[in-house]
């Protein structure tokens, strides 16, 4: 089976113990507005795209780090990619499969439908569909439901597939019924929060 391409690049994440002065400071460079923003985690965008940049506040999620803090706990957390539709990222995710790699992390954002993947050298990077219409409904969507379940949901693509491929439309995966379970943060961000 052949191994898709991404059709762009989506975001990029970082960790970071200057928060605020992060978010002004992509703000104002990139003239970017807020799309969604609590103590925790800051949504920005310069564009028609849901989020270019997010921003975790590492004072909320490790509030003991600081001068001991592990390498690599502030900087990039991942890159995100995005695929033209829910069947093209899980037709790639099936030949992947096939060549021995695997997602740590299969995720129902609410926003996009996401596979996280580890590189050799243990870089993130989240290919993604969006799920939603425009950036407008994905700013709608963040407004109403990232107080209650910033993460998302989890989901079995394998299972996902199945359905595809047996007519279920790929709307009806899209939409995201479930608020809960609210998954657990997984990958080298995890490594940094559970070390407390």
């Amino acid at each position: 089976m052949p191994i898709t391409s991404p059709t762009k690049v989506a975001h990029v994440v970082y960790r970071t113990r200057r928060f605020d002065e992060m978010v002004r400071w992509y703000g104002t460079v990139f003239n970017a507005r807020v799309q969604y923003s609590n103590p925790a985690l800051a949504f920005l965008t310069f564009d028609d795209e849901h989020h270019r940049f997010a921003f975790a506040n590492m004072a909320v999620f490790q509030p003991d780090g600081g001068a001991g803090e592990k390498q690599n706990s502030i900087g990039a957390d991942h890159v995100g990619y995005t695929y033209p539709s829910l069947r093209a990222l899980l037709e790639n995710y099936e030949a992947l499969r096939e060549q021995g790699i695997r997602p740590y992390w299969c995720i129902h954002h609410g926003i996009t439908a996401s596979l996280y993947y580890a590189d050799p050298d243990g870089n993130q990077m989240e290919f993604q569909v969006d799920c939603l219409e425009s950036s407008h409904d994905a700013s709608d969507f963040m407004a109403a439901m990232f107080a209650q379940n910033p993460l998302g949901v989890e989901f079995d693509p394998a299972d996902w597939l199945a359905r595809l491929r047996s007519g279920t439309p790929e709307t009806e995966l899209l939409d995201r019924q479930k608020h809960e379970p609210i998954s657990l943060i997984r990958g080298v961000f995890a490594q940094f929060i559970s070390a407390q």
